[in-house]
């Protein structure tokens, strides 16, 4: 081989571990940011007596403001451990934050569990909102 065709190669292997590095990049970046569709944002007390709590948070950031026996309490790094004990019903997840809610949420949903809707404990839902005249 000539030294001009090792370059040209050495450039291809290149371009291509740049590209394959962007493609996981970007995918990181999506399965992050990008929030659910068709999922909406409920207050715990407005949903249907048909659905499962499910409360993702960590156990240090949960309060005892929720008394309830019908909430199942799995933090995000347990979900993958404890996935078996999660029923398959229509579920209402509770999250500390948008991160924590779209990384959950999208694992659920690969499992296939239905998440009917979601209440990020730390800011006020769009009903929430208005309830509280909040625009």
């Amino acid at each position: 081989m000539s030294l001009v065709n090792e370059s040209r190669l050495v450039v291809l292997i290149m371009l291509l571990l740049i590209i394959i590095a962007v493609v996981i990049l970007i995918s990181s970046i999506y399965k992050r940011y990008v929030p659910i569709k068709n999922i909406p944002c409920k207050n715990m007390e407005l949903i249907d007596s048909s659905s499962q709590i499910l409360d993702i948070r960590a156990y240090n950031q949960r309060r005892n403001n929720i008394k309830s026996d019908s909430v199942i309490n799995i933090p995000y790094s347990y979900l993958e451990r404890y996935n078996k004990e999660i029923p398959m019903v229509n579920l209402h997840v509770i999250a500390s934050d948008k991160l924590e809610l779209n990384l959950g949420v999208r694992y659920l949903l690969g499992k296939g569990i239905k998440v009917k809707s979601y209440e990020i404990m730390d800011c006020l839902c769009n009903e929430r909102r208005l309830e509280h005249g909040i625009r």
